[in-house]
């Protein structure tokens, strides 16, 4: 054994000498009979070990790692399951990337909670979580963490993340691809030169975004070829370039994307300059659909984006199809809803019911698209003039966060039990939001 493993070892087993006296095999641990079958140990760094990655190492299922106040200069792999990585103070546990590694924290097993801490810098993700092996390795040809050849689609199953800043990454703050079971929320993302925080590639999702914030991004929210059981509920996505989007894409498997709730959200003022720019072009657009199918778009507050609130439109040859507007309000975007298709694309049964709107492209959507719509309708289109999007900055660049809640009682709460299905968002309890939602905890304030 090298000798700083034997230094680590000693270093904890010294230190958590009173609870290291036997072991299970069920419960990951060696079968030297130091820790009793079920014994689950808290791991301090550095008190214990002096990095966060040789904590990790240390842990077995079960084990919570609490990390001291500090800057932590290390990308984070987490494989075994059921770890609680945890910060003590979420703004002053800093994991930092220095723009040298992709990732700040990789999760690839399941029952994971990572909550409580800042993970910043890193050429492309903040947290990464994904049963893709190609992408948690970084393979040759993997993009940020798709998997677009020939590796069977596998699913990371159960993780949270909570209570996590997410800032001036390269493409994701908080990343979940090829995961079902998770939740993400109370957590904050920005300075993403692609999308705050992204769900790619499950069907079923059975995931819940909830209550979290994502500011200066490219884009606020992203769900890429995810559906089933995907709730995007209670969120603040204001003052990005645009706020969130639900779209099919070839770089992804499971196509299309169909079967999202998008509910109870915050969506504003979605054109601001000092981000970085979206690869797209896109601009100005609270909600975007491209190619998505079967969502449900339910009492979401859609304010002063300067595009257009809420677009649906096709890819080159994945129509959608299915879509509704339901009771949604929609207030001073210079055009509430758009829907325009290449006329090979056309959506068929997309409609709107109960909305608060004004002005749709073409006109009187609300009336001609009303729901109930039969399924093989199709659905009309247009065109509307488009405001030119500015020049971004770098996401390196990007306004540093302002103080974000904390995990309650970080220090003296033991691990957390991650369920292996979490219980999600019932739609019929989700009301529309009020235009402060979580505004004390953003930079960007709207009307």
């Amino acid at each position: 054994m090298p000798r700083l493993r034997l230094r680590l070892m000693a270093a904890v087993l010294g230190t958590l000498a009173p609870l290291l006296v036997g072991c299970d095999a069920d419960d990951g641990g060696s079968s030297d009979g130091r820790r009793p079958p079920g014994e689950h140990v808290t791991i301090k760094v550095p008190a214990d070990a002096p990095t966060i990655s040789a904590a990790v190492s240390l842990a077995r299922p079960g084990d919570l790692v609490l990390v001291a106040p500090g800057v932590y200069h290390e990308s984070v792999k987490i494989s075994k399951a059921r770890i609680t990585l945890r910060g003590a103070l979420r703004d002053k546990v800093v994991i930092d990337g220095r723009l040298r590694q992709p990732n700040g924290v990789v999760v690839t097993a399941p029952g994971v909670a990572v909550e409580n801490l800042t993970v910043k810098n890193n050429t492309q993700n903040g947290v990464l979580v994904t049963g893709s092996a190609k992408a948690a390795a970084g393979s040759p040809g993997q993009s940020g963490g798709y998997d677009t050849g020939d590796e069977p689609v596998t699913f990371l199953k159960s993780f949270l993340v909570s209570h996590v800043t997410a800032t001036r990454n390269g493409l994701y703050g908080i990343y979940a691809f090829s995961a079902q079971n998770g939740v993400i929320e109370h957590s904050y993302a920005s300075g993403s030169a692609d999308s705050g925080i992204y769900v790619g590639q499950c069907r079923p999702c059975h995931i819940a975004v909830r209550d979290n914030v994502a500011e200066l991004n490219a884009v606020g929210y992203e769900g890429t070829n995810a559906g089933g059981e995907m709730y995007v509920v209670g969120n603040r996505f204001a003052g990005n370039r645009v706020g969130l989007t639900t779209n099919s894409d070839h770089q992804e498997k499971l196509l299309p994307q169909k079967d999202a709730v998008i509910a109870g959200n915050l969506i504003a003022a979605n054109q601001q300059a000092a981000t970085p720019e979206q690869a797209d072009g896109g601009w100005g657009i609270g909600i975007g659909v491209d190619g998505g199918s079967g969502n449900r778009f339910v009492r979401n507050r859609i304010t002063g984006n300067s595009n257009a609130g809420l677009v649906i439109t096709a890819t080159a040859d994945l129509r959608p199809d299915g879509n509704r507007i339901l009771d949604n309000t929609f207030v001073a975007n210079s055009l509430d809803v758009g829907w325009t298709f290449p006329t090979a694309t056309k959506g068929r049964g997309n409609c709107l019911r109960g909305n608060d709107l004004r002005t749709t492209v073409p006109a009187r959507l609300a009336t001609t698209a009303s729901c109930p719509r039969p399924a093989r309708s199709p659905s009309p289109s247009g065109t509307w003039t488009k405001p030119a999007a500015p020049g971004g900055i770098p996401f390196t660049e990007v306004a540093a966060p302002a103080p974000q809640p904390r995990f309650p009682k970080a220090t003296t709460t033991g691990a957390t039990a991650v369920p292996a299905v979490p219980a999600l968002p019932d739609t019929a309890g989700i009301r529309l939001p009020s235009a402060s939602l979580l505004a004390a905890h953003a930079r960007v304030k709207t009307p």
